[in-house]
């Protein structure tokens, strides 16, 4: 496929063995036998060459990965198994070039050139609609499919399929969670949000419309009813939204309360100010270092009480997935490879590198990964206090009236006077079309 130079993604080059892939638009179906006869294991790792032929083909792959997935520091953890990857086939000579594209990023800069972007990619699964809609991400088939459904929890297959279409190979789970000074607050402590609130100052990100509808999900406000109906739209409406306005007029205005924005959590947590933040796997070395591993305690979101009704806050909760893009030249190698990559071997090292916590059911179950207070913690708020963050097209409408109500409770600007009112607008702002 031709490769227009990114200058914003690309970086090094590399030589490794793979072969690449054929189809276009995001019908193309990814991972069964092709007619050079190559498919995905189960595991991801094996594909076999045209015929059983001993010759060797030239194959050209792009791959994006984040940066830190590049690092020397950090165990150069794409290379390494892209390396692997071509070790392991002899029947493909491959040239690799790696460029930088955060998980975050893949919709916004491969929509914009899709023939000339990455073949193997990883990407958020809120990104999932964008990169459908524009042809550049393929549909699995075939082991590759069957590896994905046997080896990866259904709820986060579910984050990365449309319709009845998977496309992606899940590789962690994407959520966020409390951290908490040991020194402060106990286990029992944690259960309960009002019980934190009575002993020490708690960080929470009230103006990020990520996190902020964790107290509206509590009270029973819906997005897309369970998250894939898009004709159901956003039901932040009446006496259940209102209870929550009125609830956080309440919380903003609590001397234990601090809105962790511009790292207020945790520098707090560093002088010793605050005794707990939320965030996710990605802050834990941030964490350690301000409080020292000791006293780092991890865990699935408290209960908030909200008119008399006291159930848990509910975390939006996706996955990171690796993609293919439809449109390259040799689709059988890129499948096998991102196969190899979202694969057991493969996820058990991004955890031992760089503490990305695995999606894989055998490498969770793993007694390494067992022990760590934030696998657990996120494996909790998975099962137990999260929601799926919908992937219709629709949920673009909902991020900035959260963000905005956020920003006026923080401001003062929501009394329970005008609570009602407020919720209404926002809500009837979440619901309507942005050319109206």
């Amino acid at each position: 496929m031709k490769k227009k130079i990114l200058a914003l993604v690309l970086s090094l080059a590399m030589i490794a063995g793979l072969t690449a892939c054929g189809g276009s638009g995001s019908g193309s179906t990814a991972g069964g036998s092709s007619s050079a006869g190559g498919s995905a294991s189960a595991e991801g790792g094996s594909a076999s060459a045209e015929g059983g032929s001993a010759e060797t083909k030239d194959v050209a792959l792009t791959v994006w990965g984040p940066s830190e997935d590049q690092a020397d520091d950090m165990g150069n953890w794409l290379q390494t198994n892209c390396e692997a990857f071509n070790a392991a086939h002899p029947e493909w000579n491959i040239t690799f070039t790696y460029g930088v594209c955060a998980e975050g990023d893949a919709k916004a800069t491969i929509t914009q050139d899709v023939e000339g972007s990455a073949d193997v990619y990883m990407y958020a699964n809120d990104n999932l609609n964008d990169l459908v809609a524009a042809g550049a991400i393929a549909r699995l088939g075939g082991s590759t499919l069957e590896y994905v459904n046997a080896n990866i929890p259904e709820s986060l297959v579910a984050s990365v399929t449309v319709g009845d279409a998977v496309y992606g190979i899940p590789f962690t789970s994407n959520t966020w969670f409390m951290y908490y000074n040991k020194s402060i607050f106990s286990e029992e402590d944690v259960k309960s949000l009002e019980t934190m609130l009575e002993k020490a100052k708690v960080a929470f990100p009230l103006t990020n419309s990520w996190y902020i509808q964790a107290f509206y999900a509590a009270n029973g406000c819906t997005l897309f009813g369970d998250g894939t109906d898009e004709a159901a739209g956003i039901d932040f409406s009446g006496p259940k939204a209102e209870d929550v306005t009125n609830y956080l007029v309440d919380l903003v205005a609590n001397p234990n309360f601090v809105n962790d924005a511009d790292g207020a959590g945790m520098a707090g947590l560093k002088d010793g100010t605050i005794g707990a933040i939320f965030t996710g796997s990605w802050d834990y070395q941030n964490v350690e270092a301000a409080i020292g591993a000791e006293n780092v305690g991890a865990a699935q979101l408290p209960t908030v009480t909200i008119s008399g009704n006291t159930n848990t806050l509910k975390a939006f909760a996706g996955s990171k997935a690796i993609g293919v893009n439809p449109t390259c030249e040799d689709m059988d190698v890129a499948v096998a490879l991102a196969a190899y990559l979202g694969g057991e071997e493969a996820q058990r090292s991004h955890y031992e590198l760089r503490g990305i916590i695995p999606a894989n059911i055998n490498v969770a179950a793993d007694s390494a990964v067992q022990a760590d207070v934030t696998a657990k913690a996120q494996a909790d708020t998975i099962s137990n206090t999260s929601i799926m963050q919908p992937i219709v097209g629709n949920m673009g409408r909902y991020w900035t009236p959260a963000e905005n109500m956020g920003k006026a409770l923080v401001a003062g600007e929501v009394t329970h006077e005008n609570a009602a009112d407020q919720t209404a607008l926002m809500n009837e702002s979440m619901n309507k079309d942005a050319v109206e």
